[in-house]
């Protein structure tokens, strides 16, 4: 019984913090139907504009590779090369 009104309690709690929880809008460019499809697959797209003050042209670069050959993204040449450009066209330093 008390591990039933635990849960009960924490999914009063948890709910409310999903709820409010917005989606995350990209820059409406070329290439971003492909970073949608592509990286929001793996994980969420709240990376991209996180941590955007940060990458220049090189690091995005590294970035979509480290995606690719560390993490396994199956991600072809030609959408990744479309990924690397939206990034660097709208989130570059």
């Amino acid at each position: 019984m008390q591990k039933l009104a635990i849960a009960l309690l924490a999914t009063a709690f948890a709910c409310p913090a999903l709820a409010e929880e917005k989606p995350v809008e990209l820059k409406k460019a070329p290439g971003l139907e492909t970073v949608e499809g592509n990286c929001g697959a793996c994980h969420s797209l709240d990376y991209i504009p996180m941590n955007s003050p940060f990458p220049n042209a090189a690091l995005w670069d590294a970035e979509v590779g480290k995606m690719i050959k560390a993490f396994g993204a199956p991600i072809d040449d030609t959408d990744a090369k479309v990924i690397a450009d939206y990034l660097k066209k709208n989130y570059g330093s």
